[in-house]
């Protein structure tokens, strides 16, 4: 006989985590089927909510949300759902932001200024509207930050005075080292050679010697920024190491995949999901479903063998066109796995503009929901009466743009789990 859940969750992603923990809290008896590794890795760690509307930043994002297009994601679960969104957020991460709805200004790894609404406790030092002169520090191994040109071009646009320097990382690292272990070798505070006095080898825990290392180039700075590397498991101790030995704050500047702040994230999310009790079942494609009007499992292919997770509710967080959860060929644009409605130009000239980074319409390719964020058909009728979408694969709204991608995830995320749950615990 087939084990049934309450609620099935397909994609593992920040919507597809938070969708999972907020039915699992609700009482439901919750599976997460995951094909891939979490995209957490992949992101900064910042969570936004909305950081532009049109080309104007947004300070204050629940001050704005009523202007947007009543087809939006944020319209559909209210300024109540982008709460219970971030509330949930909040209860899982120990994050900063949450003292305001306003947003913050977070420096980038190329030197700009983000607005965002939260952000990792070891990035805060380092906000823009904190105007104590500052020194980026970068490595010649970590290719992707330039220090002195981030420190170029976050000068042109902050009061303070910002320097940058690259150095080498103490220790005889590999010079394609990549960013893990470095960050592994500050966890551990391995010993590095530092040098030689009569023919004998010198060395000393690597967080000392990186501190001594900055030492010179430290200046008037109040604060130094590093790339976010300063550890994986233990960066509280990493930092504090530093700033005991430097006498300043530290901070970390998101980056690129890999990114540490995302993978210590997505911990804390696997530890919540965990404590939750929800099951997670990792590695395998859902490819097909099972049912009519009403889906009764989803097929997960597992060595070319098909494997059904049967269960009440369903929700699709599969991401969208970067994440495969929305597909196009010749013939048009399509979910893949329920065959959901998405609508999209004929001419495919007309999914994009000339200009990179004009307003394209790809961008806001998704399936379209009604209120209880039920995929619709093309006649504006629910596709399945028990399956729900969240995050990335849902249309109408532009997240690169609108930096928008996490809250639009963890608010339709939040909701859709609570709705999911209390269909089968009324």
């Amino acid at each position: 006989m087939a084990i049934e859940d309450d609620v099935v969750v397909i994609g593992g992603g920040l919507a597809g985590m938070t969708t999972a923990l907020s039915a699992a809290r609700e009482g439901s008896r919750v599976r997460l089927l995951s094909h891939k590794e979490s995209t957490l890795r992949f992101a900064s760690g910042l969570i936004d909510v909305l950081g532009y509307a049109g080309n104007e930043i947004v300070s204050n994002p629940f001050e704005t949300i009523s202007e947007l297009p009543d087809e939006h994601p944020y319209r559909k679960v209210g300024e109540s759902g982008v709460r219970a969104g971030l509330a949930l957020f909040d209860s899982v991460a120990d994050y900063a932001g949450d003292h305001t709805d306003k947003n913050a200004l977070v420096p980038t790894f190329g030197g700009r200024i983000k607005p965002t609404a939260r952000y990792p406790k070891h990035t805060a030092p380092g906000l823009a509207s904190d105007q104590r002169d500052t020194l980026l520090v970068g490595f010649e191994t970590i290719v992707d930050f330039d220090a002195p040109l981030a420190a170029e071009h976050l000068a042109e646009t902050v009061p303070f005075d910002v320097r940058g320097v690259t150095l080498s990382f103490p220790g005889e690292f590999r010079t394609d080292a990549k960013i893990t272990r470095l960050a592994h070798a500050l966890d551990k505070n391995e010993r590095v050679e530092i040098g030689s006095s009569e023919n004998v080898s010198q060395s000393e825990p690597v967080r000392i010697a990186l501190a001594e290392q900055i030492k010179p180039h430290l200046g008037d700075a109040e604060r130094i920024g590093f790339p976010a590397m300063l550890g994986e498991d233990h960066p509280e101790d990493v930092r504090a190491t530093l700033e005991r030995k430097l006498g300043v704050e530290v901070f970390e500047i998101p980056m690129g995949p890999p990114s540490l702040p995302g993978m210590r994230l997505e911990a804390q999310f696997e530890t919540a999901l965990k404590e939750a009790g929800v099951r997670i079942t990792t590695g395998n494609p859902v490819v097909d479903f099972e049912g009519d009007e009403r889906i009764s499992a989803v097929i997960v292919e597992r060595n070319g063998a098909p494997i059904p997770f049967h269960g009440e509710q369903f929700v699709l967080a599969t991401g969208g066109l970067v994440g495969k959860g929305i597909d196009s060929d010749r013939e048009g644009v399509h979910e893949p796995i329920f065959d959901c409605y998405v609508p999209a130009p004929e001419d495919r000239y007309d999914w994009s503009e000339e200009g990179a980074f004009d307003d394209h319409r790809f961008a806001r390719f998704g399936v379209q929901v009604d209120d209880e964020l039920r995929p619709l058909d093309s006649a504006d009728e629910p596709e399945f009466e028990n399956l729900r979408a969240v995050g990335g694969v849902l249309g109408n709204c532009d997240v690169s743009a609108e930096k928008s991608a996490s809250g639009v995830s963890l608010s339709t995320g939040a909701v859709a789990g609570r709705k999911a749950s209390d269909e089968v615990n009324p």
